[in-house]
Parts: C-alpha cells; sequence; structure tokens
C-alpha cells in the first residue's frame, strides 16, 4: 500500500496512494530518495512533532510514552497499518535492526488506519500480537500524528535524532540497510557529543493467550477428514481432529526460521495457504520466508519447492528454477490446471509452480497494485490473498481493493465484486452495489456459488454467479480469514478468536448443483396463448428481498425454440403469457425461477439471506380444447 497515485480510479487513488508502481512512479520515487539521500547529508533539523492519538498505546503496560521520554534516543517513527503488506515488509526489515541496536534505538510504530476496521483498538491490538511488534504502538485512529508528520503513504520511517530532531523520512519498504547506516553515524556523533543515552526499549510485552491456535491464517480438510490449519503467529502447522479443536499433532518447532527437516525441528516463519495435492502432501506457503513448502503428511517431514527465503526485488527473474527465484509474500495456493497457483500478495500478482520441472513463473498481473480485469499480463491486483478453484474458474480475494475476481481457464481475469482501492463497505445486494472490506479468503460451495471471508466486516459473505447476487451468511465472526467445507457444514477461521466455528451452510449452498431440475409427464396445453405464473412462499421469519429492486427471475425457453412465437427469454416477474405455435405439435419448455428472500426483522443489521431456484421440463402437446394455464411452485425449506 506504499508508493505514489494514479489518475485513474478504478486503478488506484491520488487521495490517499496505493502501491502503483508505474512508470511515473518510480521516477518520483527516485527524485524523492535522491532528495532525501540529499536532506541526511545536509542534516536539515526540524524538531519532531509529539506523538499524539487518541486510540492510546499498545506494548507499554499501559504507560503513555512521549518523546520527551525519549530523549537521548535515536527514534525510528513507522507509520503503517495492518492491512498493508508493504507495511509487513518493513516490520520484517527493522527486527535486525531492532535486535542489534536495542540500547539505542527505539522503533515506535504509528498505527494509521486506511480501513474502518483498522481504526478500532481491539484491531490495532490484534495487529501487534498478530505481527509479533516487538516495540511500543501509538494507536492514532485520526490520523492526527499521521499529519503532524505530512505523512501521504503506508509505510513512512521517519528517524529522530537524540535530540528530538528529524533528521530523515523515507517512503515505502527496503530502507532498512540505509537507516542502519544513519543510526551508526548518529550512535557515533552523539557518542561524542555526550547526547546519546543507552538504555532498555519501553517494551511490555502482551500476556500469552492460552489457545490451541494463535492467529491462524488457513485451513485444509485432509483426506482422512481431520483440519490442518496454518498456526500463523506460532510459526508452524497444526492438525486438528474432526471436532476442530483437539490437537492430533504439530508440525513445526514453534520458533520463527526457515530450515526443513521432520516435523519437530523444521522452521516456518508466518506460514498461511494450504493446498493438497494428489500424492496426499500439502504445499505450504510460508509467507515470511517468501517460499513454497512442503509437507508430507505420511512422514512429517518438510522440504521447500520454491524460493530463496529472500524477498523477490525488482531486479529479480519472475520465472525459472522454483528453487532460484525469490518469491514475495506467498499468502495462498491452490491446485488448478496442474499446477501450483500462487496468491503472491507482496507484488499484487499470480503465480504459478509446475511440478513436473520444478518452475515459477508469473501467471497474471503486471505487479501493478489496483484493480483491472482483462488479459493476465494486463491485469492489476491489490495484495491478493485468497484462490479457491473450481473446474472453470480460479476465484481471488483481492483484499485492498475489497474485491471478489477470478481467473478463467485461458488467462483473463474478471471481477465479480469490487471497484477500487478505497471502495469497501458492508452492503447486499446485485454484485454491482454489493460491498466488502478487505476479504482474505474465498470457499468455492457445492452448488456453484462462492463463501467469502469478509475478514474486516467480521462476516462470512456468499456471491451467486448465477444470480448476480451478495448475501450475509454470518455475522460476528472475529476476523475471518478462510474457510473449508465438511459435510454440510463450514468450518470458518476465525483468526483473531484463535479458532475453527463450524457453521451450517444454507440447503441450497449445500446442493451439488445451482437448482434441481424437474422434468414432468407430457402435459396437454391449447394451441394458442398460454398463461404461465411460478408461486413462491418465502420461509418462515423472512420475506422478499426488495431493497435493491425486484428479487425473482423468470427465464423461459424451449425445444425446438419454433414452439415459441413470443414470451421466451428472461424477465423478473413470476408470470408470463407465452405464444405458442400451432404449426409445432409438441415439444419441451424449459422453466428457469429464482426468488431471493431475507430475515424479515427491522433490529437485524444484516440479515440472512437465500436464493431459492427451480428448473423445469415440461414436454409439451398442442391439443384444441386442453388448458390454457400452467402453474408451478417454487418450493423453499421451511417454507409454508
Amino acid at each position: 500500500m506504499n508508493g505514489f497515485g494514479s489518475a485513474d480510479r478504478r486503478a488506484g487513488s491520488a487521495v490517499a496512494w496505493g502501491c502503483l508502481w508505474s512508470e511515473g512512479a518510480w521516477l518520483a520515487w527516485l527524485v524523492r530518495v535522491v532528495w532525501l539521500a540529499e536532506q541526511m547529508v545536509k542534516r536539515v533539523r526540524v524538531r519532531a512533532p509529539e506523538l499524539v492519538g487518541r486510540g492510546g498505546w499498545v506494548n507499554t503496560g499501559g504507560r503513555e510514552l512521549s518523546l520527551a521520554a525519549l530523549r537521548g534516543r535515536i527514534v525510528i517513527v513507522d507509520f503503517w497499518t495492518s492491512g498493508c503488506i508493504n507495511c509487513l515488509h518493513a516490520l520484517d526489515e527493522l527486527r535486525g535492526l531492532e535486535e542489534r541496536h536495542r540500547d539505542t534505538v527505539v522503533i515506535v510504530g504509528v498505527h494509521s488506519p486506511k480501513f474502518a476496521h483498522e481504526a478500532e483498538h481491539e484491531a490495532v491490538v490484534d495487529a501487534a500480537g498478530r505481527y509479533a511488534v516487538g516495540h511500543p504502538v501509538l494507536d492514532d485512529p485520526e490520523l492526527v500524528t499521521w499529519k503532524q508528520y505530512a505523512v501521504s503513504a503506508w509505510p513512512t520511517l521517519s528517524v529522530i535524532d537524540p535530540e528530538g530532531y528529524v533528521v530523515a523520512q523515507l517512503v515505502g519498504e527496503g530502507h532498512a540497510r540505509a537507516i542502519e547506516e544513519l543510526v551508526v553515524e548518529l550512535e557515533a556523533e552523539h557518542t561524542a557529543k555526550g547526547t546519546l543515552r543507552r538504555g532498555d526499549a519501553p517494551y511490555a510485552a502482551p500476556e500469552p493467550e492460552p489457545a490451541a491456535l494463535r492467529f491462524p491464517g488457513k485451513v485444509l480438510r485432509l483426506p482422512s477428514g481431520t483440519f490442518l490449519v496454518s498456526d500463523t503467529a506460532r510459526h508452524q502447522l497444526v492438525e486438528l481432529a474432526q471436532d476442530g479443536e483437539s490437537v492430533v499433532r504439530r508440525v513445526g518447532s514453534g520458533q520463527r526460521g526457515f530450515a526443513d527437516g521432520p516435523a519437530e525441528d523444521a522452521l516456518f516463519a508466518e506460514p498461511q495457504g494450504l493446498a493438497l495435492l494428489s500424492d496426499g502432501s500439502v504445499v505450504v506457503a510460508d509467507t515470511v520466508n517468501h517460499a513454497l513448502r512442503r509437507y508430507d503428511t505420511a512422514t512429517g517431514e518438510v522440504t521447500t519447492l520454491a524460493g530463496t527465503g529472500r524477498q523477490w526485488r525488482r531486479d529479480d527473474p519472475t520465472s525459472g528454477p522454483a528453487r532460484d527465484v525469490p518469491l514475495s509474500s506467498p499468502w495462498d495456493v491452490a491446485w488448478w490446471n496442474d499446477r501450483v497457483w500462487i496468491a503472491m500478495a507482496g507484488v499484487h500478482q499470480l503465480w504459478a509452480y509446475d511440478p513436473q520441472d520444478a518452475t515459477v513463473t508469473v501467471t497474471a498481473g503486471t505487479g501493478n497494485e489496483g484493480l483491472v480485469d482483462g488479459p493476465g499480463s494486463e491485469a492489476w491486483f491489490a495484495q491478493p490473498s485468497g484462490l479457491a478453484a473450481t473446474e472453470k474458474r480460479l476465484w481471488v480475494a483481492d483484499p485492498e481493493t475489497s474485491a471478489l475476481r477470478w481467473v478463467d481457464p485461458d488467462g483473463t481475469v474478471r471481477t465479480a465484486v469490487g471497484t477500487g482501492l478505497f471502495d469497501f463497505g458492508h452492503r447486499d445486494g446485485p454484485a454491482d452495489q454489493a460491498l466488502f472490506q478487505h476479504p482474505l479468503g474465498v470457499t468455492a460451495l457445492p452448488d456453484g456459488s462462492v463463501a467469502v471471508s469478509d475478514t474486516y466486516n467480521h462476516a462470512l459473505r456468499r456471491y451467486d454467479p448465477v444470480t448476480g447476487e451478495v448475501s450475509t451468511l454470518a455475522t460476528d465472526l472475529r476476523e475471518p480469514s478462510d474457510a473449508v467445507l465438511a459435510a454440510d457444514d463450514i468450518v470458518v477461521v476465525e483468526s483473531a478468536r484463535h479458532r475453527l466455528t463450524r457453521l451450517r451452510l444454507p440447503s441450497e449452498a449445500a446442493r451439488p448443483a445451482a437448482a434441481h431440475r424437474t422434468r414432468r409427464a407430457t402435459t396437454e396445453v391449447a394451441p394458442s396463448t398460454l398463461h404461465l405464473e411460478v408461486a413462491f412462499t418465502a420461509p418462515a421469519g423472512q420475506k422478499l428481498d426488495t431493497r435493491y429492486g425486484p428479487s425473482t427471475r423468470l427465464e423461459v425457453s424451449a425445444t425446438p425454440p419454433e414452439l415459441l412465437r413470443a414470451g421466451q427469454g428472461m424477465g423478473t416477474d413470476l408470470s408470463r403469457l407465452l405464444e405458442l405455435d400451432p404449426a409445432v405439435p409438441e415439444g419441451v419448455l424449459h422453466v428457469s425461477a429464482t426468488a431471493a428472500s431475507c430475515d424479515d426483522d427491522p433490529d437485524i443489521p444484516y440479515p440472512a439471506c437465500r436464493v431459492h431456484q427451480q428448473d423445469w421440463q415440461v414436454p409439451l402437446r398442442l391439443i384444441d380444447g386442453a388448458t390454457d394455464r400452467l402453474l408451478f411452485a417454487l418450493t423453499a425449506p421451511d417454507a409454508a
């Protein structure tokens, strides 16, 4: 989310800048870096504004901090927000510097939210724990300190010398080496001046929570029926029994690192996505190690499939032998079209690993951050973080644009829901009006629809590609990040509640087809006008959902098509006048009816909605004097 703006709102925004690395952006970045270097040499001394935020402090044991109290220390102020992948990169880059200069440097995070959820104090506390932030964090929901420091992009790093002056301000990631060189100079300079004060950092670690999982990320159901979970904050994989709670096995020592070996010795760093291969092994997106790992479920052995352990940089290759090409924050993986597809969140692209020749390559995305559809080589993504494969589509959760996207078999990228980097919210209805907020996961359902883990809305949503409608399946799920099917249930990763939660799927979503088809015995009808009507009764406690227009749809066609002179096609009324051709003595009438109903309770802010659909194939024989009416009943579960 760092970087520079774009005039194209569909791709990004010039108001609050996103990570849009166009050629012009790179030139602007280069000019700024040169200017910053000059200022660092000149040592322009600007008094650092005080650190102020209505949300208070995190990781200080309840204490308020001030720059005055930190005088004598070198202070690095990191302006970040929890949903920004570049901010997470910067956090990881600063870990080594923070450790090596612990007695002279104090890093202070200033959490500056983009999304509404990120402005909640509990979300800031969770983010600090999720990403093992080992320094104080100021919660600045109203961007007070952000504005005082004239910050315009995430992340931004300000360096303050021991006398309280800002001596450098750098935008984006990749600056840890330059900052450390400056720190060494400042240590020498202020030691000589007697203005450097050494000591411990004002950091108080939070109390650990006694739970089997710690900010889990993704889940996979193994053939045995157990659940494999990426226990992200504990740098492990955890196999849970079919109850979703009892621990069967842990994979990884639990220490952050990068090492292959048996289950008890292997090292991960914030693993996320999981995908099952045909041999029963599991591919793991080892996110902060920028690698793909393979977990052998039979032996427990962990090996590396792709990545070098180093983050991909602009001069690195984007294809080649998998162990030689660096990756960048792979967040999820899915087996599709004979390859492992990778949601490469760190570079806003999709990549693929080919197990036949052990190579990786970019499959979609230019690397620019935004929302642009089209051929894979021209599409823009924004931190893709969730994948779900079906026969004809690879679904993608694209959180920074709060979008649900998909890839066709020919590589074309399309958008189902979402419009841009700064359009988000919680709204059900037609896809062109619906809103998500930073969704991290997507799950294919048996009826062809998909469940979206709408992370920052704390909700599980459903998109039906047949009706084009978005509905809410469940709320009050604390930061759901993934889900997996288990019979007629869906098991959701409640990441910020450190658990799996089992929910019952709506009956229509649990069926293996979007609708059930009914073929009737031959019906004799009059060879002229035919009155067609579909009766629908909503389930108990629900009503037709008319908030965004008609909630019903009727589609009529015939075999042969000549049977119908008029009345064929799609409309929103469940009744229709059909004109039959007497010259066609018999044929089959095809009728498809859909109705959407939602909870009929004004006190429910996000009512649960269901789409009901049924198809009929009706053999007709045209006979003089026969009936001129056809009546069908679109049945709904629990309907009266």
